[in-house]
């Protein structure tokens, strides 16, 4: 017999329900199996938090008056937001740059600032420079407003992100004899250095590798407050190759979520400088696991040494869009700092926080723990490897 949310749910109510964060998960299915697991313990947290580029948050600012039809150009702190919605809604995504930015005119660029830094400080409280114009109407007469706004004074700031906690991801290694730069960090020539960023046995979707226990409406921890499973991610891309555990061995399931950026905390919403490529924010996602039956037991048992990433050559495989990997090592091995591969010791570095990941999911244990955090049942289930939902790439096409 399996256990429901609402059962699990009443268990936190009491003070009584069993608690494991995935890395004691790990350990206790190895003890006792998963089917004394699956009997034993209730709710096994998870955690992620690194650069996660397609992230932004929404905004409305209040009428003005006399009132402003937002509706022309639209800067917070310099940087460009997008204003084509309703009179006074405004939308900055984190990867946003200012007009005056160099990008890599001047290669490598430094891109110093950007949305990602904007969301940070507006979430901390400070007052953002608000610059926008309208066109005018007979109800919104205004045309230009400039001013001081503050998350304190907003009607509604809403974090909302498109694409986040991506189940698994490539290892970017370089083997052109230049240095490149990538958003997965600087890459050195000959195979000199490879970067990862996951939090593997910690990461949520490698803990619910077939989206059983989070779907649509699933409660997670959010940028240090709450928030929720929306919908896929975009680029959700279940049916890609699987190991025998039912791992994916290389990019598959996204998330989109949201929450309420009022309630949320700078140092979980972090604005990132990408030397070479960009801005973007790095994101504190943690999600609870209701341990349904043995099968999410076992799932929510795996180690590093289970999971496995594919190693892609950023200097032509993926700029070409080509599908060829040179091969694929485990989490286990990322995490030692080298490699062995192609006959040589290759050094490695994470983008995402191991710590941080740790972090949040002993955060989402102890909300769980002190009763403050319920578990929801999801509305909807995410679309799965049997689905046929894939992502597909850009087809080109001749404009006449």
């Amino acid at each position: 017999m399996g256990k429901t949310v609402q059962e699990i749910n009443t268990k936190i109510k009491s003070g009584k329900a069993v608690v494991l964060t995935a890395e004691e998960m790990s350990d206790y299915v190895e003890t006792h199996g998963p089917a004394e697991a699956a009997k034993e313990v209730d709710v096994v947290t998870t955690g992620t938090f690194g650069p996660m580029c397609s992230s932004g948050m929404y905004i409305n600012i209040g009428h003005t008056k006399p009132r402003i039809k937002l509706s022309g150009t639209c800067y917070m702190n310099e940087v460009p937001a997008y204003c084509g919605f309703a009179a006074i809604d405004i939308m900055l995504g984190c990867t946003s740059l200012p007009d005056d930015d160099p990008r890599n005119k001047n290669h490598p660029g430094e891109f110093r600032y950007g949305g990602g830094h904007v969301i940070q400080e507006f979430v901390a409280g400070k007052d953002i420079q608000l610059s926008a114009t309208g066109y005018g109407t007979d109800c919104y007469p205004r045309k230009k407003l400039d001013s001081l706004i503050n998350i304190k004074d907003v009607n509604e700031a809403i974090l909302f992100n498109p694409r986040n906690a991506y189940q698994n991801y490539n290892v970017a290694v370089n083997t052109s004899g230049k240095t490149i730069h990538t958003y997965l960090g600087i890459l050195k020539p000959k195979l000199g250095n490879a970067y990862y960023c996951s939090a593997g046995q910690l990461s949520p979707l490698l803990n619910d590798p077939y989206y059983r226990a989070i779907g649509i409406g699933t409660r997670i921890f959010l940028g240090g407050g709450t928030g929720y499973v929306v919908w896929n991610g975009t680029q959700h891309n279940p049916g890609v190759r699987r190991n025998q555990a039912g791992i994916p061995v290389e990019g598959a399931g996204t998330l989109a979520v949201m929450g309420d950026l009022k309630k949320m905390s700078p140092d979980w919403l972090v604005g990132v400088s990408l030397y070479g490529y960009g801005v973007s924010m790095a994101v504190g996602i943690g999600i609870p696991i209701p341990v349904l039956d043995e099968d999410v037991a076992r799932t929510t048992g795996i180690r590093d040494s289970d999971i496995y990433a594919p190693v892609v050559d950023y200097s032509d495989a993926y700029p070409g869009r080509k599908s060829d990997t040179l091969g694929e090592v485990s989490y286990e091995e990322l995490r030692s700092g080298k490699i062995h591969f192609q006959g040589k010791d290759i050094p490695t570095a994470s983008l995402s926080s191991y710590l941080k990941a740790r972090e949040i999911a002993e955060t989402l244990k102890s909300w769980i723990q002190s009763g403050h955090f319920m578990l929801s049942d999801p509305v909807d289930t995410l679309p799965g490897p049997k689905s046929g939902v894939h992502f597909r790439p850009f087809r080109e096409r001749t404009i006449k």
